[in-house]
Order: structure tokens, then sequence, then C-alpha cells
């Protein structure tokens, strides 16, 4: 089974690793589990193909399925989903998965999969309004009453209903079109909800049919919406999260907390478990929140990448989207490596991670007088004076790794103790070395990670830095006969300059499923977020952890959706008419791309200027969101014409559009001629490519806006009209552009960008392109 991943760096570095060594224990000690056992396959139908004699569809698949295999029965359906999906999840073994399969009723059977999951100050950054959660400068109390009518569902680890952020003081009554509920479970009752927390659901048929056995249970799991993990309250809360005074994560990052929308109502759909987000889980959660009544859907969650009809989250957020619903999701946290993305459905916000301008510094001070800075969110006091400090001093070859038995207590005892990172948990190392008799711990990045930093809630003094500064403390250990150091801690430092940068650890372009769509979309707020949290776990994650915190920091794309899909919901409570791909556009063409020092956005990785398939249109800037000036919007058709546009087959588009009449009667050329908000330039073994986009006056009348480009000096490009005149407000006009390359461009350039801007003296609507000519 392939694995999704909830998009925080919380999770440990190397997990897939201890998956992998587990599932190969398993195979050993028990064989029979994975020969002729069932398990969970989604299976799509001709939905409108349904016998008069059936009732209802639930009862047609139960039939169908019954006559096929002597062994099905009844319960072997897990789901039947309505809204999101046409077909069932059920537990089957492979013949009776290939026998649906040449079903004339059947158009693909799909065996689930397994996602994992890949936030005070943010509001401020964003250039929100303190006291209404909005733009300033614009009609505040109107806007603060329409959100209250936007509800946000969670796709995630449920919630922890007992948190501030979701008290729902002063909040009028719950929108009469809600349909959804709040399910009664073992430490959940439905009282817990409010008028602010308005619905959650529980879905856990595909877990339990996938650990029926208990090898991978969580004893503290309940089948309910209760939030045992964090994550799931994290996003909910950095997404709608009501005000909160005086929040932090053990005197860190000390403020009010708030969400994005926090008038907005939150819905929470609890699809993930102590394995993972299975994906006939994640399914059911959103086709339950789309019948709801949700008007934005938020997955802090992915997998590697699939053609859209093997892609449960893309098949599900097009239904949203067709049902009026914007689906926001997390890119993933497998940068800086290219091509990393999740989640590149068009019809979805792909959103990657950028710093605050806040961070918690932590410094090493060496015997031999160098000092460095990394981060940390240790609560305790500093060291007062040098202690001892060792490297790779244990029992093993995994000792510079810190894994648990690793490290001799009689080398390490009352010493700093450096730690490779790696293969287990961050705080983790931190626990091994203080069990082990150690004072504190330098965690020291390595060639895999590079400079990327994680502030950590350790369980002793420690500090994160990164590789460059590791390999000199290291070296520093190996090479004086008695090494020392002293940590201190820097607390929380405001105005940190420059700010956004990319996060090291966001998934980048180019986009595989779909190389002519650029992705990701946008970056947000995504490092050191602070938001409410679960008390039923500790703020490192450790069953060690005995801490209780309301809020705690994390770092992620699971960190950055929230925020984007918070922001989404105040853009549709000020623009109720707009479609989710006018709201996407309006973030997207109004994102900036300059730092707080005006200099072009920068990487974390390396420090370079980072480029689109780091921060796609840039990072978002919800003030300018409200009032783009012009969008580009795309109707469903206009995505059948796209995905007909990729060669799949019929079955494959009716696997992903639920209309019954749908055909591929009108088809894009090329997959780009999308009319989506940004560029991206497939050159191949062609020297022009030439797209048409559709853009819609939403400013004033009588505006007028010129183009201005930008592109790689092997590029020209043309844009024809280069002048744009509106005479009314809602009126469309096309464009055509041309990018030609030079005929040498291939054997001297790999990948180039640039930019397209129409503009006037009130708005700039920017949209960046990539160009590649090899495939990389």
């Amino acid at each position: 089974m392939s694995k999704i991943l909830l998009h925080s760096s919380f999770l440990p570095m190397g997990s897939m690793a201890i998956v992998v060594l587990v599932l190969v224990v398993l195979v050993v000690l028990h064989p029979c589990v994975f020969v002729d056992a069932k398990t969970t396959y989604i299976v799509r139908m001709k939905h409108h193909a349904l016998p008069s004699e059936y009732p209802t569809h639930h009862h047609w698949y139960s039939a169908h399925l019954q006559s096929l295999s002597s062994s099905a029965t009844s319960d072997s359906i897990l789901y039947a989903y309505t809204s999101a999906y046409n077909g069932f999840a059920a537990s089957l073994n492979p013949e009776e998965a290939q026998l649906l399969r040449q079903s004339d009723s059947i158009l693909g059977v799909y065996e689930d999969s397994v996602y994992n999951l890949h936030t005070t100050r943010t509001p401020g950054f964003l250039g929100l309004n303190s006291d209404f959660g909005f733009w300033e400068g614009h009609n505040i109390q109107d806007l603060h009453q329409a959100s209250h009518d936007v509800i946000i569902g969670v796709i995630d680890t449920g919630i922890w209903p007992e948190s501030m952020s979701f008290d729902d003081t002063g909040m009028p009554e719950i929108p009469s079109r809600w349909r959804g509920e709040c399910e009664s479970g073992l430490d959940f009752h439905p009282s817990l909800c409010n008028k602010k927390l308005i619905g959650a659901r529980s879905f856990s048929k595909g877990y339990q049919m996938a650990y029926n056995d208990g090898y991978f249970g969580n004893p503290r799991e309940n089948q309910s919406p209760r939030d045992q993990d964090g994550h799931g309250t994290h996003t909910a809360s950095t997404a709608a999260g009501s005000h909160v005074a005086n929040a932090s994560l053990l005197g860190y990052a000390r403020g009010i907390a708030r969400g994005m929308a926090p008038q907005a109502r939150v819905a929470a759909y609890k699809t993930c478990w102590s394995t993972g987000c299975f994906g006939s889980d994640i399914l059911a959660g959103m086709d339950r929140a789309i019948s709801d009544g949700v008007d934005v859907l938020s997955l802090s969650l992915g997998g590697g990448s699939a053609p859209y009809y093997q892609d449960t989250i893309a098949i599900g957020a097009f239904a949203a989207m067709e049902n009026g619903v914007f689906v926001s999701c997390s890119a993933g946290n497998s940068g800086p490596n290219l091509a990393s993305l999740a989640n590149v459905a068009p019809w979805i916000m792909t959103v990657g991670a950028g710093t605050l301008d806040r961070d918690f510094p932590a410094y090493v001070q060496l015997g031999n007088g160098k000092r460095f800075t990394g981060v940390s969110l240790y609560s305790g006091q500093g060291m007062n004076k040098p202690v001892g400090l060792v490297y790779n001093e244990g029992s093993n070859t995994s000792s510079n790794m810190c894994l648990p038995g690793s490290l001799d207590p009689e080398l390490i005892r009352g010493k700093v103790v450096v730690c490779d990172r790696g293969i287990n948990a961050r705080a983790e190392k931190g626990g091994v070395v203080r069990d082990a008799g150690g004072f504190g711990m330098i965690l020291a990045n390595t060639a895999a990670n590079g400079e990327k930093l994680v502030a950590d809630s350790h369980l002793l003094p420690a500090v994160a830095v990164g590789r460059i500064t590791g390999d000199m403390i290291r070296h520093y250990v190996r090479s004086v006969s008695k090494p020392t150091a002293v940590l201190s801690f820097g607390g929380t430092v405001m105005n940190v300059r420059p700010s956004p940068v990319v996060a090291a650890f966001s998934s980048r372009g180019p986009n595989l499923v779909t190389p002519q769509i650029l992705k990701p979309d946008v970056i947000g707020p995504g490092v050191n977020i602070l938001a409410a949290w679960s008390e039923s776990i500790g703020p490192t994650g450790l069953d060690s952890d005995k801490r209780k915190t309301q809020f705690n920091i994390m770092s992620g794309t699971s960190m950055s959706c929230p925020h984007i899909s918070g922001l989404a919901a105040l853009m549709k409570a000020a623009h109720p008419e707009w479609s989710p791909s006018a709201i996407k556009s309006a973030l997207m063409t109004t994102a900036y791309t300059q730092d707080n020092t005006n200099s072009s956005l920068r990487d974390a990785a390396g420090g370079a200027f980072s480029n689109p398939w780091g921060h796609g249109a840039g990072h978002v800037d919800p003030h300018k969101a409200l009032s783009p000036g012009l969008i580009y919007d795309i109707s469903i058709d206009d995505y059948i014409a796209f995905l007909c546009s990729l060669d799949y087959g019929m079955d494959h588009v009716r696997a992903i559009v639920k209309q019954s009449n749908v055909s591929c009667s009108r088809k894009f050329a090329d997959p780009g001629q999308l009319n989506y908000p940004t560029f991206s330039v497939v050159f191949g073994g062609k020297r022009v490519v030439q797209y048409t986009r559709e853009v819609t006056n939403v400013g004033a009348a009588g505006s007028v806006y010129e183009v201005a480009t930008t592109a790689p000096l092997a590029v020209n490009v043309m844009v024809k009209p280069s002048r744009l005149v509106f005479t009314k407000v809602g009126e469309k006009k096309m464009y055509t552009v041309t990018f030609v390359t030079s005929g040498d461009a291939a054997q001297t350039a790999r990948y180039g960008f640039g930019s397209i801007v129409w503009s006037n003296d009130l708005h700039e609507v920017r949209s960046p392109v990539a160009f590649t000519w090899t495939k990389l």
C-alpha cells in the first residue's frame, strides 16, 4: 500500500524506513497476514446505470457485489459514497476485485491508499485587522457578519472541542442550511459542539479494515471525533480559531492566538489515525462534508503523484469544486527536492510553506570561542557554565544518531551530546540523551537535511543547527581533547529579516502529473506556527512527554494550508458569488514575490533566490486579494476539456467527473490551454508555444490594463492585445500569449522563469511563467 502523509514536520525524519522495517517484521512473524487477505478497494460505478428495482445505490452496490462473489456479504461494503464519488469502498480479496473489474457496470477498481499527515502572530504578519480578522480599510462590519455564514470543513485527526480556540461567545445561530452533526463516541459527547464547532464526525472503516488484528493499533484511540494527535486541532484553529488572549507554548510566542477567519464556523472530519489516513476514509469524510454543506475544505495531508483518476483527494476535490466548495491542500514536506509535490490537480489550491518574521533562536558556544545560532523551543533555563561535549560515543554504530539504546551512560553522563538528525524523531533523540544521563543535546543536520531547521519543544536543553554548523561542531569535537559547549536560549524574537523565506522542507515543482500546470500555487506561513493543541498528548508527541499545553508550535505545509483555507473563507464572505476558481485566482495573482527587505524571495535551503517552483505565484497577500482587479475563472466544462486533453480514456474521465453525459467533444490541444492564473511552458521539441487566456473585470467600470513581460534571454514573449479596456464590471476579455524560444536554447538551458503582468494605477495582476526545455 502507498502512504499519504500529514504534511507536518512534526513527523520523524526517516519514518518511512521504520514503517518498512515494521512491515518486514510482520511478514516474518505473520506471513498469513498478506496472503489472500481481504483489503479495501474503492470501486467506481456507472452511477446512472442504477436499475429501477433498487431503491438506492447502496442496495444496488451490495446486490451487484454479492452476485459476483459467494463470499461477499452486505457487510463487505464499508462506504457507499454519494456526493464526492459515484461508487463505494468494500472489503475484498484480489479475486473479487478482479471480478468487479470485468463487470460492465464498473468504471474502475483501485486498492485503498494510505495518506500521511504532511501556526499567533500570523494574522498580523498577513496584514489582517487584529479586531475583526479581516482587511483594514474595508467594510469590516459587513464582512465580519458575513463570515458567520461560512463553514470550513477540516479533514484531519479530529478536534479537541474544549479548546478556547473553539469558544462560541458572541456567535449567532448556526446557519439554517447546515446539514451536519456532532457524533457521539466513547470520549466525545455531541454537547461538546457549539455555535463555533458545528460539526464533528469520524471515519475509520478503512483504517479498521487494514489493521483489524491490532498490530498497528493505538490503545489511546477511540472511534470518535476526538483528536488524540493534536494535528487536527492545530490546523482547525489556524483556519478559524476564535480569539484567545495570552496564548503561548510554555512561554514562547506569547500573544493573542486567532485563526485566519475567527468568525467562521468549523466542522471537523476525523479521517486520520495513528497509522495514517486511508483514502477510503478521506473520501468518506469529503463526501459527508460536501453533503453537510461546507464552503471550504482544508486537507493538510497528501501522498505521491498519481494520475488524477487514481488520486482519491483529487477525485473528492473535483466533486467539491462542482458543488462550489473551495479545496486547499498542503504541497508536501519533501523539499528542497525538485518534483516532490503532492496534491497538484488544478482544481486544488496547492500550498507551500514560508517563514514568519518571528523566530526562536538558540545558541551554541564552543570551548574554542566560536558561537553558532540555531533554533529551539526548550522552555527551561540555559547553561551557566561549559560542560563536556561528545559525539558518536556509544555502545554501537548508531550512537551518532542517538537511537534508543545506542548511548553509553558512562561516556555521556552530564555532558552535551551531538546527535545527527535522521531515522528517529528529533525530540525523541533528546529523550534518549536524557535517559542515558546526558545534560543537553545539539541536534545537527547532515547532508540529507541541509539547512532545514525546525524548532522543537525539547525535553532537555537542546539546540538544532544546520549542516554547515553541524559539520564545524563535529570537527571541533574530533579535533580537541576536551571539547566543551554552553547552550543558551533567546526566547521569541520578532521582526526577523528577511521574511518571508521559502521553507527548505516545502515541496517543489515541477508538476510531474501535468507539467503544463505550474505548482505550487502559493506559499503561506508554515514555520513555527502557534495554534491550539490536544491536551491528550505532549507538545513533542512522544509517549514519554507528560507535559500538557493548550497550544503548540509546529512547522510544515500542514500549517500553511489552513492559513489559505481561512483566507478563502474570508474571500467567500466578501464575494459569495465567486467560484472556487475565482477565489483561487484572486489569491494567486495578488501574491507578492518580495520580502520585507524589498528583495526577491529567498530559499531557506541554500539562501539563494527562490523561483516559482518553490513559491508558486508568491506569498499570499489577503489585503490585495480582496480586490484583485481581474480574475481567471474556470468552469466545470473547462476542467473536463482539460482532462480530455490528457488523453485519458472516457472511463478515466468519468472516474473524476460525476456528470452522466460527460464527453470529450471539446478538448484542449494542450493541457496548458486551461484558463489557469499561471503558465508552465514546456517546449520539448517545439520552438513556439501559444496559449489564450480569458480575464474577468471585477474592478471598476472603465478599467484599462497594460501588459508587461519578463522572460529568459532565450525566450521572446508576445502578448496580443497588449492593452485591455473594460467598459463594465463583469466584462470578459481574451488575450493570446506566444512564447518563442531560440533554436539552440535546449542545448544551453534546462529551465527558466518569467512573468506576465497586467497593471494599472490600482491593480497589478501577476502571473509567473515557468519554462522547460528538457525533461527533468
